[in-house]
């Protein structure tokens, strides 16, 4: 008995350390949260009138940033309930046991669906008459309101709105160009007939597997479909969390190599080295290190850069 009961703790000890040891890049973080859909919420605000900082505080509450099971398996980043709804449907405990959830295409449509529902619903109708810079005055009105159960709900809004500075957004007029870099669905770029002809297809480069950016895709979206980690692909792709996606951008699903699919690589004016690692499948430190340049730096035009290691 003694044993068994050693074997046991010694598997919980272990069980425990590998639960805290997991990456915390497997989880979306606030900051790309707010990233991906601050365009939307902005889009949202000047459509409906809902004030962006409520729309975003709103789903980062209700979807914990993204990660949540109804916002993984359903899309649906405000807890909105089936309520006469038509569509696909999604069952889990909530409030009470199997509750029915909407399923959504797209984050996207759960953004528009989420105006909708305020707009459309005569409970929420004074929550209109407020200016939408008053965030606390929203905050405390879907409480009153009836759109959630817990008595802390506005002043948990008001929290992530000012932790994070979301009121800044209720002041915009339009949607800025850098957050329609990040919400492909607000970008107005058309993809080529090779991009279109391309979607959801798996394609090869330099023996890499990669997807090129097709309208309304997004970090999440991609991650999703291809059962991958969004730290994977800012790593394989060498991005910053703050760039977006634009279509017909190539986003590697593995990652590069130390040696390119060429041999060498002319400089084009307005090329970075980050553009001509993604072109060419090969590493960006590798790269830099391949050309004895310092990580950082920008080639010069008609530049003649190696791809791969020189015969000897």
């Amino acid at each position: 008995m003694k044993r068994f009961l050693t074997l046991c703790f010694a598997f919980i000890l272990i069980a425990s350390s590998v639960a805290q040891t997991q990456p915390a890049e497997e989880r979306y973080s606030r900051q790309d949260y707010i990233s991906m859909y601050r365009g939307s919420a902005v889009k949202e605000m000047l459509i409906s009138g809902v004030p962006a900082s409520i729309t975003l505080s709103q789903g980062i509450l209700e979807s914990g940033d993204g990660n949540s099971t109804l916002a993984l398996k359903a899309n649906n980043h405000f807890g909105i309930k089936c309520h006469e709804w038509e569509g696909e449907k999604f069952y889990m405990d909530d409030d009470e046991k199997g509750e029915c959830f909407r399923v959504y295409k797209s984050v996207f449509d759960s953004y528009d669906d989420h105006s909708q529902f305020l707009k459309t619903r005569s409970r929420y109708a004074n929550l209109f008459t407020l200016d939408k810079t008053d965030y606390k005055g929203w905050a405390q009105g879907l409480k009153d309101a009836g759109y959630a159960t817990n008595p802390k709900y506005p002043e948990l809004l008001i929290k992530i709105i000012e932790e994070n500075q979301l009121h800044k957004y209720d002041l915009l007029r339009e949607v800025p160009k850098d957050f329609n870099k990040t919400i492909v669905k607000e970008n107005t770029v058309k993809a080529d007939a090779t991009t279109l002809a391309s979607a959801g297809k798996i394609l090869l480069h330099n023996r890499i597997k990669y997807i090129t950016v097709q309208p309304g895709d997004t970090y999440f979206s991609i991650c999703k479909k291809y059962e991958m980690m969004l730290w994977q692909i800012y790593k394989y792709n060498d991005i910053n969390k703050d760039e977006g996606l634009n279509p017909g951008q190539k986003i590697y699903l593995q990652p590069k190599r130390y040696n390119g699919d060429e041999g060498f690589h002319i400089v084009k004016e307005g090329e970075t080295m980050r553009d001509i690692s993604q072109q060419h499948g090969i590493r960006l430190k590798t790269l830099y290190k391949k050309n004895n340049m310092v990580v950082g730096t920008q080639p010069k035009v008609g530049e003649k850069l190696n791809l791969k290691n020189k015969k000897k």
